[in-house]
């Protein structure tokens, strides 16, 4: 589906007509588009008069959020909500920007009271809303006083981890959204809250936004909008390190926090390569549309995984192994810190019209996540290669194990890639390595977009590359915090104009496509194909789990157990299924080594392959049939093309400094 450029916000709730792009420039405090789009006052008045008491505006909510004793997994909030007598909804957050779905953590919500004038205030649940609450505010009432809790627990949904707040002793990352309602019928860039934190004794922090004020038991922050609070979280510590990555005009900087003291020491040649992506992400977008960037970087076993986009900071959390030579935990790392980053260019500075919510409730349309999600990717791992955080060769692995997974998943013959973005807000029991996934915009967007890089290359005769739709599109004048909405035309007509051709044609192809094989023109485009050869790359070693399921079809933990079987495989046709322990290997007792010698077997003779399994209580020999020894996923040179995939992945930095 297509939608129309927003050019007035009024649709949305907005008084004040506002320009593409210009949604969320109101209240940023250091936009010059700041005051002079509010029409109630001249300049002299705004002159005369701070953000927080000007009268066109009503008085700030105050947060106060208490998480100084946060080892008791409860951080308690008090709001003072400005009001008026008579009927009042408040609002929890339901839609956060990034989860694409209605993740607000709000069964972690507890303890939730009302009071006006020291008195209680009674509240119902709206029967259909589960996250709006109504009340009626008392007569000569001016202020709603609301206090809440949020309760922290060791297990937490995927959606709730991004968007909650998740802590260990020793450190959090802390979600404002988590701990706030608003009243009902405001647009969120226009509610302005005054926040402040307290943390446990002796605690750093790290966040965008801008202390006014420090106490050892409390800090205040400079008022900002709800829409803004929202968008800049706090990352705190009991070890706290920040790391300058660039000074002025630009500044970026790492926001650290780790279990230990010892995990602060971040190598210098991680630090380099952080210094690095940097360079690379303004040369490949062209423009940066912030003032001042934050990479908040927790490091921790006890916290889960994970990573959040925002437009003037990312959230970003890893195990600390991932310093010491765990190849596994740094592969994480490395993957997510240029995908959350580039998403202040791709979902924050642009980001899809049906992803444009007014207050957080909405439902969005995610239709176009194959541009949101699939081109961040692209450019993520692209952005890993130039700065060096990957090699060439990690590179082009990560690309031969992505295309491998995508061509054998059977669910792409019944469900369309464009269901996969459309439909992302359910959540998809369906085995990882088999079905097609809810996310599948993520991995085969890569594929597209690399075949819409090959398609530029070729049409413009190497006069243009997708790197030159990335500084139209994603460009533009820096260091202004605006968003500007896109449709599925606003892609299409500008590609169009960088190099004529079927763009709405080929993108409706590959998104309505129930083909059996994935798209993977665009690698062999880029002169590479993929093959499997018996050589396991040393990424597949390190993975904790053994990979068989380019030969056999199966994947078994160290143990033997097994995790995974693909349908119609030699595994599945000998009636191996999850859950079961593979004992023994042709008579011998089961271990990594004597199974992969068996399969290596099979390549050069009818050789047997008996596993000897244990179900339950029962114990049976299964016979495999499998003739073709050890596969592993590969990238292979076509001989007689160019190399276009090493092109795309050259430092720009580097070419910029030899002109």
């Amino acid at each position: 589906m297509s939608f129309p450029i927003i050019s007035d916000f009024s649709a949305l709730g907005n008084p004040v007509a506002l320009a593409p792009g210009e949604l969320g420039a109101l209240t940023h405090p250091r936009s010059p588009c700041n005051y002079h789009k509010t029409v109630a006052f001249g300049l002299l008045v705004i002159l005369a008069f701070p953000l927080s008491i000007r009268a066109s505006e009503p008085a700030p909510i105050t947060l106060t959020v208490d998480a100084s004793d946060i080892a008791t997994q409860r951080i308690e909030a008090r709001l003072v909500v400005p009001v008026k007598a008579g009927p009042l909804t408040l609002l929890y957050p339901k839609w956060l920007p990034g989860t694409h779905g209605p993740g607000g953590p709000i069964g972690r919500l507890g303890g939730l009271k009302l009071s006006a004038g020291g008195k209680p205030v009674s509240w119902q649940r709206d029967p259909l809303e589960m996250f709006a609450f109504h009340c009626e505010v008392p007569a000569g009432a001016t202020v709603l006083e609301v206090e809440l809790a949020y309760a922290l627990t060791s297990a937490q949904d995927s959606l709730e981890v991004s968007v909650g707040v998740v802590a260990s002793r020793r450190l959090a990352i802390i979600n404002w959204n988590a701990l706030l309602v608003y009243p009902k019928g405001t647009r969120a860039d226009a509610i302005i809250y005054a926040a402040r934190l307290r943390l446990p004794a002796g605690w750093k922090f790290g966040s965008r936004l801008e202390p006014v004020r420090k106490t050892p038991e409390e800090v205040e922050f400079k008022p900002v909008s709800l829409s803004r609070l929202v968008d800049c979280p706090v990352i705190a510590g009991e070890h706290f390190r920040t790391i300058p990555l660039t000074g002025a005009p630009t500044p970026h900087q790492i926001d650290l926090a780790c279990e230990d003291a010892k995990s602060l020491d971040l190598t210098p040649e991680l630090i380099d390569h952080m210094k690095r992506l940097v360079a690379e992400s303004g040369l490949l977008f062209g423009a940066r549309h912030y003032t001042d960037f934050h990479f908040l970087l927790g490091l921790s076993d006890k916290l889960p995984a994970f990573g959040l986009e925002h437009h003037e900071c990312s959230v970003n959390t890893a195990s600390p192994k991932a310093l010491t030579g765990d190849a596994s935990a740094k592969w994480w790392l490395t993957f997510l810190l240029p995908h959350e980053y580039a998403h202040s260019w791709n979902g924050k500075y642009r980001r899809p019209v049906g992803l444009v919510s007014p207050d957080y409730q909405g439902p969005q349309q995610t239709d176009l996540l194959w541009v949101y999600e699939g081109l961040t990717q692209y450019v993520g791992l692209v952005l890993d290669a130039r700065s060096g955080l990957w090699t060439p060769e990690q590179y082009r692995q990560e690309l031969a194990f992505t295309a491998a997974e995508l061509d054998r998943r059977s669910g792409r013959t019944w469900r369309p890639l464009a269901d996969t973005a459309l439909a992302s807000q359910i959540r998809t029991p369906f085995s990882r390595h088999t079905w097609r996934l809810g996310s599948d915009y993520y991995y085969e967007g890569v594929f597209i977009w690399l075949e819409a890089d090959g398609i530029i290359r070729t049409q413009s005769q190497g006069k243009r590359c997708l790197e030159d739709f990335l500084h139209a599109f994603f460009g533009g004048d820096g260091g202004k915090v605006v968003v500007k909405p896109y449709s599925f035309d606003d892609v299409v007509k500008s590609l169009e104009r960088i190099t004529p051709y079927d763009w709405r044609g080929f993108f409706t192809q590959r998104l309505g496509s129930t083909d059996s094989r994935a798209p993977l023109d665009g690698i062999e485009a880029a002169g590479w194909r993929l093959v499997y050869t018996d050589a396991m790359p040393d990424a597949l070693k390190v993975r904790g789990v053994l990979d068989l399921s380019y030969s056999l079809g199966c994947w078994l933990a160290k143990e033997g157990v097994v995790i995974e079987v693909l349908p119609r495989s030699p595994a599945a046709k000998a009636g191996l299924i999850a859950g079961m322990r593979v004992l023994a290997v042709n008579g011998r007792r089961f271990s990594e080594d004597t199974l992969r010698q068996a399969i290596k077997a099979t390549a050069k003779e009818k050789a047997k392959l008996d596993l000897l399994i244990e179900n339950g209580d029962q114990f049976k020999t299964y016979p495999v049939d499998y003739q073709g020894g050890e596969k592993y996923p590969n990238l292979e040179r076509i001989p007689d093309r160019p190399d276009m995939l090493s092109q795309i992945i050259k430092p720009a930095a580097q070419a910029s400094e030899k002109k």
